[in-house]
């Protein structure tokens, strides 16, 4: 194809590095709406305030809006009736910002938290209160304590709720007697087994659902009218429910969210009238609907007319922001609905759309960097692998035609986490350069409902090695990729199952391992409390299941890796510390491999920093030139 002769002069490393630009931590507020936004270039996270169309920066220079509560964060703002509260990267704790009379001017950021042993997540402010509700993780010499603790804005601190290993998103009713919250302990998972709680005035905390450790409950809500929500998989699928009653809510069979790994989540919103905000996937695509909480008899029969934004339907939902495939952080006000959404062909923008007609406006970001001639659109990708079980995917054909390409499979982390169809800078980076990509949602993956989501249970490293093995083979056989010319590359739990193909699939051409697990035991001794117990879900426990642990560990299995090697690491990783990177490349080179290693000393775990994000993606890019 003319014009791409030289991809570096269309999307080069540098270019797509910038273009991981992002947002977070949307909330309507104060007449117009606050977001946090990532900028590459700094790896640093500013709180940024839109009002009337006009958009200015709250956070001065040295300050970085970020939680690090359970390493991964989120909730790490919220606006208060004089302005906004958040949680500083450097220090973890929370600082903030007061509004003029006209929210036109703000003052300097003034800090309400002393505690250096301490981080916090989750921010929500209760108005009547007057004082913020947060996540508090403690770190008591080797023990790390977690609870749900009230803020004053003069600084006065009150532990609520302790006593479990974990708690996540907790909010009051609008009358501030009613406090509800999820909390989990280990071995447990958020997006396995938790618990919806609630305490009243003057009562002792009661467990609403989840007791019998069936469920995954995420993302509990008071609606106007003062009735608990909560999304519950206990039908298969994370779908919104009213506690507060006992009719059943008719919403579609589909995941309204994904894992819970970052605290903060809103992907559905109770509204006025028994209405509902709401995203979903849809065979791995996102939609955002309006749509009213329809109520249904015993016998499934739908009740009634319900109106959403002033109009009547009867019992239909309205598909919002059509064209945009991923949408998070919910918010809305009299006049808008806002979200952070994304698209095939563009940059993560910040929306509003306007409830009265569904017009859509861009407030910020939503850039398309790539003319269309030049981009590659996600195909949904499934194939069968074994008994009447598929797994799933996005496709991504090289923007040049010629002979069969060379394919680069992306395994994502988590593994619980899922990959969106959206605008990737990294994919564009390969399909620009005649590399064909498949974005892998292998078995374990959420947004395909509960079963789906666990079926990794005491299979991590062989199940989803058997979906690699079965979409190489299905995509091969159709003739879209060369089979011989195969690449896997993946982070941190998509690195370990990257390192698992590469032992287990001789046919590999080469693989990268990004800040991957290549010792799950010495993982298990050294990593968080999050996810202290995972690799007993994940594998098995150790002593029962030892043979399995040696089969499943790719340092034991060096001899059987036959291709090339690339590893990135974080020297600053708390997750997947250096050594798992290190003693793992030592035992490639002992073999006499060809191996790369590349150390970012300033990075933890997942990188923020574009230089070296580029860095990487230069490297990685000329590794596989030389095996190709």
């Amino acid at each position: 194809m003319q014009g791409l002769t030289d991809p570096d002069s269309i999307w080069s490393a540098e270019q797509a590095a910038a273009a991981s630009a992002d947002f977070a931590e949307l909330h309507a507020a104060h007449g117009g709406v606050l977001w946090v936004a990532f900028d590459p270039l700094l790896a640093r996270c500013g709180l940024f305030f839109c009002r009337e169309g006009v958009v200015s920066e709250l956070t001065p220079p040295g300050f970085s809006v970020r939680s690090r509560v359970y390493e991964y964060g989120g909730g790490a703002c919220c606006a208060t009736d004089q302005g906004v509260a958040f949680v500083n990267e450097g220090d973890q704790q929370v600082y903030c910002i007061d509004f003029g009379m006209d929210c036109g001017a703000h003052g300097a950021p003034y800090v309400i938290t002393d505690e250096p042993n301490c981080r916090y997540g989750d921010l929500c402010f209760v108005s009547a209160w007057q004082a913020l509700l947060a996540v508090e993780e403690s770190h008591e010499g080797d023990a790390v304590v977690h609870r749900l603790v009230r803020i004053g804005l003069d600084g006065k601190r009150h532990a609520l709720v302790e006593g479990a290993d974990f708690y996540a998103s907790p909010v009051v009713d609008p009358s501030g007697r009613r406090l509800a919250w999820i909390e989990w302990d280990r071995p447990h998972q958020p997006w396995v087994a938790t618990r919806l709680c609630q305490r009243e005035s003057g009562e002792r905390t009661r467990v609403l659902s989840g007791e019998a450790g069936d469920r995954s409950l995420q993302q509990p809500r008071f609606d106007v009218q003062g009735r608990l929500w909560v999304l519950s998989d206990q039908a298969g699928w994370w779908q919104p429910e009213c506690v507060d009653d006992d009719t059943k809510r008719d919403v579609a069979p589909c995941d309204h969210a994904p894992a819970p790994w970052q605290l903060g989540g809103r992907t559905y919103l109770p509204l006025e009238s028994d209405e509902l905000l709401l995203t979903r996937f849809e065979q791995g695509v996102g939609v955002l609907v309006g749509c009213a909480a329809r109520t249904c008899d015993p016998g499934g029969k739908a009740i009634g007319a319900y109106s959403l934004g002033g109009l009547a339907t009867p019992n239909a939902e309205r598909r919002l922001a059509e064209g945009f495939t991923r949408f998070r952080s919910l918010a809305a006000d009299s006049e808008h609905f806002y979200c952070i959404a994304a698209a095939p062909d563009r940059l993560p923008a910040v929306l509003a759309i306007r409830r009265s007609d569904d017009a859509l406006r861009i407030l910020t970001g939503g850039e398309q960097p790539l003319r269309e001639e030049q981009l590659s659109r996600p195909q949904p990708f499934s194939c069968p692998v074994g008994g009447d079980e598929r797994s799933h995917g996005f496709f991504y054909s090289p923007v040049s035609a010629g002979e069969r390409p060379a394919l680069v499979i992306f395994l994502h982390g988590g593994p619980t986490s899922v990959s969106y169809p959206v605008f990737d800078p990294r994919i564009a980076f390969w399909t620009l350069r005649g590399y064909a990509v498949l974005d892998l949602n292998y078995r374990g993956s959420s947004g395909y409902g509960r079963a789906y989501r666990l079926r990794l249970a005491g299979q991590w490293g062989d199940l989803e090695v058997e979906d690699i093995r079965a979409a190489i083979d299905t995509l091969g056989g159709e003739n879209r990729i060369d089979p011989q010319r195969v690449f896997v590359r993946g982070g941190s739990a998509g690195g370990f199952s990257a390192l698992r193909a590469l032992v287990e699939l001789p046919q590999l051409r080469g693989g990268a391992s990004l800040y991957g697990v290549s010792d799950p035991l010495a993982l298990r001794r050294l990593t968080h409390k999050f996810e202290a117990d995972y690799l007993d879900w994940l594998i098995g426990e150790p002593e029962q299941h030892a043979e399995r642990y040696r089969d499943r560990t790719p340092l034991l299995q060096v001899e059987r890796i036959r291709a090339p090697v690339i590893f990135f690491q974080g020297g600053l990783d708390a997750v997947v510390v250096p050594s798992q990177t290190q003693v793992m490349v030592e035992a490639l080179r002992q073999r006499g491999l060809p191996v790369e290693y590349h150390l970012f000393a300033e990075e933890r775990h997942g990188f923020r920093l574009a230089a070296n994000l580029a860095q990487a993606l230069r490297a990685e890019h000329a590794f596989y030139r030389q095996l190709s």
